[in-house]
């Protein structure tokens, strides 16, 4: 999947938006895009190098997917816990890292509001 086919996808769930939140900070920051849900990042990924994303996972799903895939690792920066890094050049087939990203989305939409909810539904 190249990075315009996985921006897309991020793109096509209900009320998905992109920005690019730390293009004021340091240089090698500038080129992340974070795919957003109301205002909760559920994606982002470097545009320049796309070799790998952040994504929220259920804690309880996480340290198996690392044993199984290498590419799967503990985020940068967040908390590994309830975040993973999925590198593109590895041993995640794309059906995999699309139901992976799916469920980051829909772990995000779980955390809103019953008003953002109902307004992503309405929308």
């Amino acid at each position: 999947m190249n990075v315009e086919e996985f921006r897309n996808y991020c793109l096509s769930f209900k009320g998905a938006h992109e920005g690019m939140p730390f293009e004021g900070f340091f240089h090698h920051s500038r080129s992340i895009l974070v795919m957003y849900v109301k205002e909760k990042m559920f994606c982002f990924f470097n545009l320049d190098k796309f070799d790998s994303c952040t994504i929220k996972c259920r804690s309880e799903n996480i340290e198996g997917l690392k044993i199984k895939y290498d590419s799967i690792e503990k985020p940068f920066n967040l908390s590994p816990k309830y975040w993973i890094s999925v590198g593109f050049n590895g041993d995640v087939p794309d059906e995999l890292l699309k139901s992976l990203v799916h469920d980051s989305y829909h772990l995000v939409v779980q955390g809103l509001s019953k008003k953002e909810q109902e307004e992503l539904i309405n929308n």
